[in-house]
């Protein structure tokens, strides 16, 4: 999805789907300010770029999720699914993008392991809860929007 954002200028999100600081993502913390919530979402943003990476044929092996900013009249809240989460009404433009956090070569070994227990630790089993929970452990590097087209010479 990135090579597409970087080769065309647009890439369309799965589903339209993407994570936000929401009304509801508010309410479910008893405190935190916007910068503290915006981790949070975030850190949700990133568990589903793990989904989307155990659905690929030849997964990467680095969880990647970019900030964007879109009107406030593009996004839907969509509290059904999770606190965090909207849907965007298109696709996401290269010039609405703030800044990419992606991982380190690093974290490799416990995105590949979270990878195969993904479906799992979504269904319960605490072991693989524990193993995605390792993954999402790690940090995420900060990139610039414009870093965008060497980051994936890099990768």
């Amino acid at each position: 999805m990135l090579e597409q954002l970087v080769a065309e200028a647009t890439m369309h999100p799965r589903s339209g789907t993407a994570f936000a600081v929401t009304p509801a993502l508010r309410e479910s913390y008893a405190e935190g300010d916007d910068e503290e919530l915006a981790e949070v979402a975030l850190g949700e943003a990133a568990l589903a770029s793990l989904r989307l990476l155990a659905g690929e044929q030849e997964p990467r092996l680095r969880r990647a999720v970019l900030e964007v900013d879109v009107p406030d009249s593009d996004v839907t809240v969509r509290p059904d699914l999770d606190d965090a989460v909207v849907r965007l009404a298109g696709p996401v433009s290269l010039d609405q993008v703030v800044a990419a956090y992606v991982d380190n070569a690093g974290a490799e070994p416990a995105v590949r392991a979270a990878i195969g227990v993904i479906d799992d630790a979504d269904l319960g089993d605490e072991d693989a809860e524990l193993t995605v929970g390792d993954a999402q452990d790690h940090d995420l590097a900060w990139y610039a929007a414009q870093e965008l087209p060497f980051l994936l010479e890099l990768l």
